[in-house]
């Protein structure tokens, strides 16, 4: 267990509503979810009115950097020379092929630094909230340039809507997104969706898939350990792949279980990637359970086996040994009063120590406190807390005038185990994190891979983990022409200082910038430097590209 997910204390932050919408689209009453989906859209919408065409690029040059360039290869000292928020030329800096800037050029001089393409977060929750903080303070400090939404099966719904308010009011970053399982299944199955579909249903499904994928829709997405997803047979899932395959699209789940079942999980997932004959990505793969601890290997070895097979099987992995999600996402049965469940997932899956409350809306007193705490406070047991606390929320949920939102950071992974699984050849780097989300990976993931990973201890060497970060990832989403500095690519840039850069988000101030990022742009216009946002907003929307 992570000493700093025991020592450190979630402030008292609400955690960002959409995330927790996504996470929660099975409960029964659903108005006040609807509500505030509502509301959120009407002022995205009302904001578009009076917000300015994004910025036109000039041309820069960036001189003297360590021109890291998103491909894996060696980095070397060069310069880079940007036009029209296009890359120009990128050339080393010995003798003749040397860029000189022209008249009246601006010029960044990079020495000691680090250029590589901006960041590409293949598992992102940044999108929710963006209508209220366009400018994206959480990404761009950290060097992401482009988000994938639409994960864990959650996704907005129509799509072609969330794109076209993106695109009358951009946000900093660009952002693609996936058609999430969820919304489609409620749409066809409402309330009743706590059963297996039938062959009617599915087809409706599918009907709307195939209008999600022509308006952009990178693929589908899965959450599988999440209502209502949780549900689904694996033929259903298949059926919906199968239509994302003929449509060019990709697959990405969050799969049935990262912890008592993963290793069932990890094999349905295989059986989808087989049947469905698509690519299929692991979202923010983790062994979160103490059991499982050590296994890292064996698991590589298992998708190994799968590549080998001819299946495109990929992952996404976050560096943090730390998830956060809602209380109830631990019983897999639904059974709020099973006391076996509880004492298992307090014995094997998240100690009451380990256990922080990052939201928690009957009583945001709770806020910042440990399982643990809380039980000493009260008197009880963890078990007895802990269901009590789900059993408050619960019927806070069923009651249109109550807030019953909840949210957990829970410690349940290893250092080694996150290392093994970042350093394998197909695992690009995500962050799973929001703009104001309680888990630190929203305002620390890539810092942290590029301080902890790779210069403290070791587990990567540098231009190995911004391929994990940028080529690759771009490779494993499909947006080709993305994440490599060559002449032609868009001018999504991260200037970073290696020798300082790291993560200062916590549980407790889970909102600090990291240090070492000096600038980033987007599309050529800087949307962060010196320690801020600029205000710019040249993001794009990015669809799946027409076969």
């Amino acid at each position: 267990m992570s000493s700093e997910g025991v020592e450190d204390r979630a402030a008292a932050v609400p955690v960002n509503e959409g995330d927790l919408v996504r996470h929660c689209l099975g409960r029964k009453d659903r108005r006040p979810r609807t509500a505030l989906l509502l509301a959120a859209w009407l002022a995205f919408l009302l904001g578009c009115a009076d917000t300015a065409a994004p910025p036109a690029a000039g041309s820069f040059l960036v001189r003297g950097a360590t021109i890291v360039d998103g491909t894996g290869s060696p980095g070397f000292i060069g310069s880079l020379r940007v036009t029209g928020g296009v890359i120009a030329e990128v050339a080393a800096d010995d003798g003749n092929d040397a860029l000189s800037p022209t008249d009246n050029e601006p010029v960044h001089d990079g020495s000691g630094l680090v250029l590589a393409p901006g960041f590409i977060d293949t598992h992102s929750h940044h999108d929710s909230g963006l209508q209220w903080e366009p400018t994206a303070l959480a990404a761009v400090s950290q060097g992401i340039t482009t988000i994938v939404a639409g994960q864990d099966g959650g996704s907005r719904f129509p799509l072609a809507d969330f794109f076209a308010a993106l695109e009358a009011a951009p946000a900093a970053v660009n952002v693609a997104s996936y058609a999430g399982h969820g919304p489609l299944r409620l749409r066809v199955m409402g309330d009743d969706f706590r059963r297996e579909a039938t062959d009617g249903e599915v087809a409706a499904m599918q009907a709307l898939l195939e209008t999600e994928l022509a308006n952009g829709a990178l693929g589908l997405s899965t959450g599988l350990e999440y209502d209502p997803g949780i549900y689904s047979s694996t033929d259903e899932v298949i059926a919906l792949a199968q239509t994302a395959a003929a449509n060019g699209g990709r697959y990405i789940s969050h799969m049935r279980s990262e912890d008592r079942a993963l290793h069932d999980a990890v094999e349905e997932t295989i059986e989808i990637a087989e049947r469905a004959g698509l690519p299929v990505q692991i979202s923010h793969f983790k062994l979160a359970a103490r059991g499982l601890w050590g296994q890292a290997v064996d698991l590589l070895a298992r998708l190994d086996e799968a590549r080998a097979a001819g299946l495109d099987i990929t992952a996404d992995v976050y560096p943090y040994e730390y998830w956060q999600s809602t209380m109830t996402v631990l019983f897999p049965e639904r059974d709020f009063n099973d006391r076996e469940a509880a004492r298992y997932a307090l014995d094997e899956l998240v100690a009451p120590e380990g256990m922080l409350i990052g939201r928690y809306g009957p009583d945001s007193a709770l806020e910042g406190k440990t399982l643990a705490e809380i039980s000493a406070e009260r008197g009880t047991d963890p078990v007895t807390t802990y269901l009590d606390l789900i059993q408050v929320s619960q019927a806070a949920r069923a009651d249109s005038t109550l807030d019953g939102s909840e949210s957990i950071v829970a410690t349940s992974m290893t250092f080694d185990d996150i290392a093994t699984l970042m350093a394998w050849p197909h695992t690009n780097v995500s962050s799973d994190g929001g703009l104001r989300g309680a888990h630190p990976r929203g305002f620390g993931a890539y810092p942290r891979v590029l301080g902890r990973y790779v210069r403290e201890e070791g587990r990567l060497g540098l231009e190995a983990a911004i391929h994990k970060m940028t080529g690759l990832a771009a490779a494993h989403m499909g947006l080709s022409g993305r994440g490599t500095l060559r002449a032609g690519a868009p001018a999504d840039l991260v200037l970073f200082d290696p020798a300082t850069v790291i993560d200062r988000s916590t549980t407790v101030e889970p909102h600090l910038t990291a240090a070492g990022i000096e600038r980033v742009w987007v599309a050529g216009v800087v949307v962060y430097e010196n320690g801020a946002v600029t205000g710019e907003r040249p993001g794009v929307v990015l669809r799946r590209e027409a076969r």
